[in-house]
């Protein structure tokens, strides 16, 4: 089985209005996504964002959970996000990668709209199972901005729910994602 690593991409994404943005953070994908990783397992969680005083607050919310009252007040939470890197951009989150796997991982994204040559979770099993370390990437705000899809070895197809209303928060669908590849009832 390879080794799962997930990044959350602030930048480069969408904006409501198509524009290609860096995001703000959101303090909750920080601890929910590090959450989500320790309980499934996933080596490490890569926030990713070329903005300082994004990273700078990050880093602040990391302390308070691994050093600060935080830790002395919820162990687990403590556990979770010291496995969190926070990084200026996707490259540096693959060569930390690369320096503790040997070699480059692949890499899988997640859109909300179909992408042509998408991977269902079957296929994307298919890959896990490769002796090969992936990084799952998901984008912030209105999703990752082309220039990352083009750039990824494998698009998961969309997380779709019972009708025609799509618009998960990042939390949510990344739970669902990471259930779907590693989770039991796969």
């Amino acid at each position: 089985m390879a080794t799962l690593y997930l990044g959350l991409v602030h930048h480069p994404v969408y904006n409501k209005n198509g524009d290609k943005i860096a995001s703000a953070l959101t303090t909750l994908d920080l601890h929910d996504l590090a959450r989500l990783c320790k309980t499934y397992g996933l080596k490490r969680y890569f926030v990713i964002t070329p903005l300082e005083d994004q990273r700078e607050l990050a880093e602040r919310v990391i302390r308070h959970w691994t050093k600060g009252y935080g830790a002395r007040y919820n162990r687990d939470r403590k556990e979770a996000v010291q496995e969190v890197c926070v990084v200026p951009d996707l490259d540096r989150a693959l060569g930390d990668i690369e320096k503790v796997e040997g070699e480059r991982p692949l890499t899988m994204a997640t859109d909300a709209a179909p992408q042509e040559n998408a991977l269902d979770y079957t296929a994307a099993r298919g890959v896990l199972a490769r002796d090969r370390a992936v990084l799952l990437l998901l984008g912030t705000a209105w999703g990752l901005h082309q220039d990352v899809l083009r750039g990824v070895d494998f698009v998961l197809e969309p997380v779709t729910g019972a009708g025609e209303y799509n618009h998960l928060s990042v939390r949510t669908a990344a739970a669902v994602i990471v259930d779907r590849l590693l989770g039991a009832g796969r």
